[in-house]
């Protein structure tokens, strides 16, 4: 399988995708960045592919899921984190055995998971699209400092949602956020076991 990140993404930042029940999202969308009842004690899981995103939450239709938000975050603190990441399976491409592995995965804030990537009709593709688990050792930076800007998806996702349901697969194509390869450095593309 090919492992691939693709995202929005400006010189400065990249989007990264998440979906929320309306009281997390309300309140994250009114102040610009993550707020109760937003928790700091669990791990939060960002996506930068938003075919997947739309995959996980239903296209906003599954409950708690419904809140749609495109996160502008800075690429030098994503990069940062992805630069301390554990994958979430020992694979030996990264890692020289499982206790290695293991001992990593005690002590990083941030897991690496590879899923399948989809394609606006459902399916699944050949390569597979990152998630980033961000746990209590660095959930409270990613809220205070990363974020530069939080959108509401729900118009967009419902308008794309719409044409699909009507089979209208062009005119929903074109709605898509255009996104491409992000680049990253070798060492940082080597501990995600791209």
């Amino acid at each position: 399988m090919n492992h691939q990140i693709r995202a929005r993404f400006t010189k400065e930042t990249l989007v990264v995708y998440q979906a929320y029940r309306e009281a997390i999202g309300q309140a994250a969308l009114e102040a610009g960045r993550f707020v109760p009842p937003f928790s700091l004690n669990r791990m939060t899981w960002i996506k930068p592919s938003f075919l997947w995103m739309m995959q996980r939450c239903g296209w906003g239709q599954k409950s708690g899921q419904e809140w749609v938000l495109a996160v502008h975050i800075r690429r030098v603190e994503f990069e940062k984190a992805l630069a301390q990441a554990v994958l979430t399976s020992p694979e030996s491409k990264v890692y020289k055995d499982a206790q290695e592995w293991s001992d990593l995965r005690q002590t990083s804030p941030v897991l690496i998971q590879w899923d399948p990537e989809y394609n606006l009709r459902g399916d699944k593709l050949n390569h597979r699209s990152l998630q980033v688990g961000l746990g209590r050792g660095i959930i409270q930076n990613y809220a205070d400092n990363w974020i530069t800007k939080i959108e509401d998806l729900r118009p967009l996702v419902h308008k794309i949602r719409d044409l699909r349901q009507r089979g209208l697969w062009d005119q929903a194509q074109r709605h898509l956020p255009q996104e491409k390869p992000y680049p990253l450095p070798v060492e940082i593309a080597r501990r995600l076991g791209m």
